[in-house]
């Protein structure tokens, strides 16, 4: 019998495009074993966008688990080895710095930590209003780090946001399966 594909599926706080990640979330748990990583801020805030509450109940319908929301329960991701890919969906200006700088502060930071120690696949979507600006440095750390793999993006509203950067979610899955197999999806830049 063959094992499922075990994979993380970590949201922080890009909350304007949670309704597209949830559609994806929903695919991507009808294919994979899939448990869910919120941050501190996507797991608590309410926004005009929904209630943080909603979110939760909806990702925990949807993985049929509880939904990872603090450091130390997002630790043992790494020693136990508990997915072969992450993927950070949408993953926020202020993750990408924490990543690239090694900071592990927050549920999904510790994900990542602890699951890019095994070598394994790290898939981000990114969502961020400075990609192009404070960010753009931090993505070129990401994109030159092994095992890390970005979902294709580009500019969202390059007239009213000109350095607001957002991946294409509906790209996750075959962006996951390319990494998978060491790949990076191209094109990565839409």
């Amino acid at each position: 019998m063959v094992e499922p594909v075990r994979i993380g599926f970590a949201l922080t706080g890009s909350f304007c495009t949670f309704d597209k990640v949830m559609q994806e979330l929903e695919k991507l748990t009808e294919k994979y074993d899939v448990s869910v990583i919120m941050s501190k801020a996507a797991s608590s805030t309410d926004t005009r966008f929904g209630k943080a509450e909603d979110f939760i109940k909806k990702a925990r319908e949807l993985s049929g688990k509880d939904v990872i929301c603090d450091i130390s329960s997002a630790e043992p991701i790494g020693p136990k080895k508990l997915f072969d890919a992450l993927v950070i969906a949408p993953c926020t200006g202020n993750t990408l710095a924490k990543l690239a700088c090694g900071i592990t502060d927050t549920p999904v930071t510790m994900a990542a930590k602890a699951h890019l120690r095994n070598e394994r696949p790290l898939i981000i979507a990114p969502s961020t209003n400075d990609g192009l600006g404070a960010n753009a440095k931090n993505i070129g750390l990401l994109l030159n780090t092994t095992n890390i793999y970005f979902v294709p993006f580009g500019q969202d509203d390059p007239i009213n946001k000109h350095k607001s950067l957002v991946a294409d979610f509906t790209r996750i899955i075959p962006t996951l399966e390319d990494a998978l197999t060491g790949k990076q999806i191209q094109p990565l830049l839409i």
